[in-house]
């Protein structure tokens, strides 16, 4: 069987460039391939083996904005990222740390885990965490 691996989420945005500019400046993505298609264009931007894949978004979202960590109907809530220390991460961004929700200290599941959720310029909302560590041996999955 051939390998698996996780590689992009496609994002249809108002403003591609001002999302690459965020996600590349507060979380580490380069740009990995820019298709031109005429008057518009693809982004590929890479962060590890992970990609976001940036689309100008050609109609408006039927459904309100984001709020607090992400809507609880059925769709992609967040994205989420790990860093050493969200208190560092949210001064380094500044002013383009919109909180939406937390910070939480969740050390009452795993002793120094805490997380809180921002908007993106464009309202998805993103995870920052810290101190996450897998279970040493999660319940199987009944198949």
């Amino acid at each position: 069987m051939a390998e698996l691996a996780f590689h992009h989420m496609a994002v249809a945005c108002k403003d591609p460039l001002a999302l690459e500019r965020w996600y590349t400046k507060h979380f580490g993505f380069r740009r990995a391939r820019y298709i031109p298609l005429g008057d518009d264009a693809i982004v590929f931007i890479a962060c590890g083996g992970a990609y976001l894949e940036l689309f100008t978004a050609k109609e408006e979202s039927p459904v309100p904005p984001k709020v607090q960590d992400g809507p609880w109907y059925p769709e992609w809530r967040h994205i989420a990222f790990k860093v050493d220390d969200i208190d560092a991460k949210l001064a380094a961004m500044g002013d383009d740390a919109r909180v939406t929700h937390g910070p939480f200290d969740f050390g009452a599941f795993i002793p120094g885990w805490k997380t809180v959720w921002i908007a993106d310029p464009e309202g998805n909302i993103v995870e920052i965490s810290q101190g996450y560590v897998d279970e040493d041996h999660p319940p199987a999955l009944d198949a």
